[in-house]
């Protein structure tokens, strides 16, 4: 019987951001502006690459996914939806279904998956302008570049596909709260009774991907740095320095938070720092 009762918990409360009501107004306006930055910033860039028939080659043609998955992602977490950051700061009920939650985080996967092959394909990319520069327009051709890109988002959907598969085992007993401030894997995870296979499965999958990313951008960026100190123009040595510093600084950036979200240990004491990754 008790079981039975487990299975009926579909609703759960979303707790989003625990503040003061005074902050109410000055975080809204906070989370909108970072928000309207984002998506304008990243909007004019694919509208740039766009108009400008000369930047239509493999370096730009990432860079303009690039910032499509970052309107993406930035979407998908900030402004929709009955469980978002912006809409939950005036929202008077914060429950969340099941079925809602398991919708919003379909493409919260497919997008967070898709940017971690993108920054590889980017540091391969930036491999061979600087490794290879004579024969580069013969290797990274555009039909190559699509190629790339289109395994990148396949690789996404499988990865959330998966997730929402193993997710209709889950079942809940005691507790509906969900302490993050959008809807991802983990929170919900911590309050059902049967995601130890749940767990297992992002720890093998997630952590897997994770670190053959990281191999695989580590290598090619060490030959392109061997590469850059044998060459003795200067001017040509700081540009290469700047691309690769820039693109190694995002991808540290990006894979930090997740890194300690999906891969190292955590416990149920944890929930503050997990929240401040989310954040970040």
């Amino acid at each position: 019987m008790e079981k039975e009762n487990a299975m009926l918990l579909t609703e759960f409360i979303f707790i989003g951001l625990i503040y003061q009501q005074k902050w109410q107004i000055p975080l809204l306006l906070v989370f909108l502006v970072i928000y309207l930055i984002t998506v304008m910033g990243n909007l004019g860039l694919i509208a740039l690459l766009c108009n400008d028939l000369h930047l239509h080659i493999p370096m730009y043609l990432f860079l303009g996914n690039l910032a499509f998955v970052d309107a993406w992602i930035s979407t998908t977490v900030t402004p929709l939806g009955p469980s978002q950051m912006l809409v939950n700061f005036f929202a008077k009920s914060k429950m969340i279904s099941l079925t809602e939650w398991k919708i919003q985080v379909f493409p919260f996967v497919i997008s967070v998956t898709k940017e971690w092959f993108l920054l590889v394909t980017m540091a391969y990319d930036r491999y061979v302008t600087i490794c290879k520069p004579l024969p580069y327009p013969v290797i990274m051709t555009n039909r190559l570049s699509i190629q790339l890109l289109v395994l990148s988002f396949l690789g996404g959907l499988v990865h959330a596909i998966l997730h929402n598969v193993f997710n209709f085992r889950l079942t809940f007993y005691n507790s509906i709260i969900i302490q993050d401030i959008y809807c991802d894997i983990i929170p919900l995870f911590k309050i059902s009774c049967t995601a130890s296979i749940n767990f297992l499965i992002v720890f093998i999958f997630s952590g897997s991907i994770q670190l053959c990313i990281i191999w695989t951008v580590l290598v090619p960026y060490k030959v392109a740095l061997f590469t850059i100190l044998k060459k003795k123009y200067v001017q040509g040595i700081r540009e290469a320095f700047y691309a690769c510093g820039a693109h190694l600084l995002t991808i540290s950036l990006y894979y930090n938070p997740l890194f300690s979200m999906y891969v190292l240990p955590g416990s149920a004491e944890a929930g503050a720092q997990d929240t401040v990754d989310s954040l970040f």
